[in-house]
């Protein structure tokens, strides 16, 4: 994203320097036009801007020079006029690349409270989570050991079968007894009689 964002910052730039150059012009023309705008907005700064360069380029010569003649007024209205406009220019541009940096700044500052909320919501998983097991284990332990169950197994078994057994023996005497009680008596077979002829 960095290296995407500084060709569109100069575009952007170079944009706002196209628009703002008809502004910038405006400025020159009512400089031209105002006396008032002309001495007390243009020129103080044309001329501070002029002995500061002056002064300079005579030190770096190597020159003190005590008094520096200052610019006539056209030219200095003409340098006023310019340096105002690319103050306007520059305080524009400078004024979109500080919206820029709050808005990447809010961006961020809302991504970083999402995975912040985000985190949050999964330490409070994470924590209910480790109360669920930490009661199951106290369930768990709070519950009959394994070998304890076992004999229980065992024991519930062995009931079974004695009241099985005993049930069985109880229905098997009831059949003897009334077995006994009913004798078997066989029913007798008529005689089968002959076809002969009586005499």
């Amino acid at each position: 994203m960095v290296v995407g964002a500084f060709p569109m910052a100069k575009l952007f730039y170079l944009g706002i320097r196209q628009v703002s150059k008809p502004l910038a012009n405006r400025i020159k023309d009512a400089a031209r036009r105002s006396e008032f705008f002309k001495t007390y907005i243009c020129l103080p700064p044309a001329q501070l801007y002029h002995w500061l360069e002056m002064r300079t380029k005579m030190r770096i010569m190597g020159f003190h020079a005590e008094a520096i003649k200052p610019l006539n007024e056209d030219a200095a209205a003409e340098l006023g006029a310019n340096m105002l406009g690319e103050a306007i220019i520059f305080a524009i541009a400078g004024s979109c690349l500080l919206l820029e940096f709050w808005r990447q700044k809010s961006s961020t500052h809302r991504r970083e409270v999402a995975r912040v909320a985000t985190v949050l919501s999964l330490r409070d998983d994470v924590d209910h989570l480790e109360d669920v097991l930490d009661e199951l284990q106290v369930q768990v332990q709070a519950a009959l050991p394994r070998d304890t169950l076992d004999e229980l197994r065992a024991e519930l078994r062995a009931e079974l079968r004695e009241e099985l057994r005993a049930e069985l023996r109880a229905e098997l005497q009831e059949l003897r007894s009334q077995i006994c009680e009913d004798p078997y008596e066989p029913e007798l077979e008529p005689e089968p009689q002959s076809l002969e002829a009586p005499k």
